[in-house]
């Protein structure tokens, strides 16, 4: 069978239902064979678009992106969506052609190094060399992508390989010797967490993505609920625990909410799951949780005790070691510190000037979160559209919070809105962007225009790049040096150019007319233009580098 041949099978053979990627010369013999293949070839308008739409696939749904780039300038497109899946732990399988094997090196038409580029941004990548290998590699990279913590994998294949034949072997299982990820957790250190978690007087779960990409949000409530402790989550861990919960504290950290911050900062024991503290999470190391013991649960052994020393390391999968935690850990006595943060809850809520007559960002996201009922996926952009988006959308579910988090990509919202709407047909999938980050994958419009998806793009139109130009006002002296978008196209006229429904809202009443019009929409996209007030800030803020002391919660006089 030739290597473009076995390409498809493998992909068949793993049940691949969407690709996502671009064509070009050294792919044209796996296009060849992809032609009548039964998987469903998403054409994105952009090799970027293709992987971040792959990206919210996986997101999503838990099953692996793939996706593929032609040689030279197509793979190095896709070098920040991996760089996005890596730091996120997303899984993917990338696949990128190459110059046929005696060209590389000579400097060919269209030749990179993509496995040397590559290298610092997936967990693992290939460089074909020898038809023999090609079944083999294929399924190493989805055990690889797949298994212990998370990642992107990148296949770069030759041309002359993909036109190479072989014999065929697809079957032959996976034994990396060197790779060998712990699931079980050590007995004796989860009954030590076990004891201090019973024993503590004012404890607080943090949990991160890790819960989430563990499908462990099951066992996290039912630990939760049968000890009584509180929940922070993560930007990547909303959704882990239902945020209409009492016990929920909402996201933490730099736009986190105070009463998180706060009880995070004053607890005596802080239960890590899935997290990484991560700078925007903790602020300045030296100061961050001062009185607190920490248990930390994670399938990845380089993440504990990395950035934060940590008293009782668990290394193994969350939803396992949730699972015993569950059958021995006795209830702690923290009433005391429950009505603490309740009280905490009612003095410090999240705040925007609510009463003015200005269409405020916020009450978008409100009114997104009570027309929907909650029940959508929302996916963002970077910026403060993606804070409000944390702050104000009330998440109950996993895979329903579709966020670019440790690299902050701008461009991201759409494509992988496009690729989560594929993935869950059954659900509405709203990317809520802001005026500058869409514009950076307009182009992929086209392709929910395309495959008649109908996702709605709600943008927070302030004519501004907002949280560049919040800290310009806040540090900066209010020099708003090149983050005012002076010429900006017209977001209606543009989505009706590509075939999409285009709505603008400039007033408070006509945003509710605006949501409930584009959820009756369901066979195209649709943008609303919601021009909202230009200089509104996230709040609470903590300055990088700060702590909770430091807390700015709302706008100096």
């Amino acid at each position: 069978m030739k290597g473009a041949r076995q390409v498809i099978e493998s992909l068949i053979k793993e049940n691949v239902d969407y690709m996502f990627g671009y064509p070009g010369g050294v792919l044209i013999p796996i296009f060849h064979e992809l032609f009548d293949s039964p998987i469903k070839f998403i054409l994105s308008r952009h090799e970027q678009g293709a992987i971040h739409a792959a990206d919210g696939y996986a997101r999503a749904t838990g099953k692996p992106g793939i996706c593929i780039a032609t040689s030279g300038p197509g793979a190095t497109n896709i070098i920040t969506g991996l760089a996005t899946a890596h730091m996120d732990s997303v899984p993917l399988v990338v696949i990128t052609g190459q110059v046929s094997t005696e060209m590389i090196g000579n400097d060919a038409f269209q030749e990179a190094d993509v496995t040397g580029i590559t290298r610092p941004v997936t967990k693992h990548n290939y460089l074909v060399q020898d038809i023999h290998d090609l079944a083999r590699i294929i399924k190493e990279a989805f055990y690889i992508a797949t298994t212990g913590r998370p990642g992107p994998v990148l296949i770069d294949i030759p041309v002359n390989i993909s036109n190479t034949d072989c014999e065929y072997n697809y079957e032959k299982p996976v034994d990396l010797r060197g790779y060998k990820p712990v699931y079980e957790g050590h007995p004796v250190q989860i009954k030590k967490a076990a004891k201090m978690i019973s024993e503590a007087k004012k404890p607080v779960i943090y949990s991160g993505g890790g819960v989430i990409l563990g499908n462990a949000s099951k066992e996290l409530t039912e630990f939760a609920k049968k000890t009584g402790i509180p929940v922070t989550t993560t930007l990547l861990g909303l959704g882990a625990f239902p945020e209409t919960d009492e016990l929920s504290l909402e996201m933490l950290g730099m736009h986190g909410t105070y009463y998180a911050n706060h009880a995070v900062n004053e607890s005596d024991l802080l239960i890590a799951i899935g997290a990484r503290f991560d700078d925007r999470v903790t602020g300045k190391i030296a100061q961050f949780i001062p009185n607190a013991r920490v248990i930390h649960i994670d399938i990845d052994p380089a993440s504990v005790s990395k950035n934060v020393i940590v008293d009782i390391p668990i290394v193994g999968d969350c939803k396992l070691i949730l699972q015993e935690l569950i059958n021995i850990t006795e209830k702690p006595d923290i009433t005391p510190w429950i009505d603490e943060i309740r009280q905490m809850k009612l003095t410090h809520p999240l705040y925007y000037d609510s009463e003015s007559p200005n269409l405020k960002p916020q009450y978008v996201v409100e009114r997104i979160y009570e027309i929907t009922k909650g029940d959508a996926i929302i996916a963002t952009e970077v910026g403060q559209n993606q804070m409000w988006a944390a702050q104000f959308y009330k998440f109950s579910k996993p895979r329903t919070f579709i966020s670019s988090g440790g690299l902050g990509t701008m461009g991201f919202g759409l494509p992988a809105a496009i690729g989560a709407q594929l993935g869950v047909p059954g659900k509405r999938v709203i990317n809520i962007a802001g005026d500058g980050s869409i514009q950076m994958n307009i182009q992929e419009l086209i392709v929910a225009v395309q495959h008649r998806l109908p996702v709605i793009i709600a943008i927070l139109n302030n004519g501004f790049l907002g949280m560049v130009r919040q800290w310009q006002q806040l540090f900066y002296d209010k020099r708003y040096s090149q983050t005012c978008i002076k010429c900006a196209p017209d977001f209606v006229k543009l989505a009706e150019a590509y075939g999409a429904v285009g709505i603008r809202v400039e007033d408070k009443a006509g945003v509710d007319d605006a949501i409930k019009q584009a959820l009756a929409i369901t066979d195209r996209p649709i943008v609303i233009d919601f021009v909202v007030e230009k200089e509104e800030n996230v709040y609470p803020f903590v300055p990088a580098g700060g702590t909770v002391k430091d807390t700015i919660l709302r706008e100096l006089a």
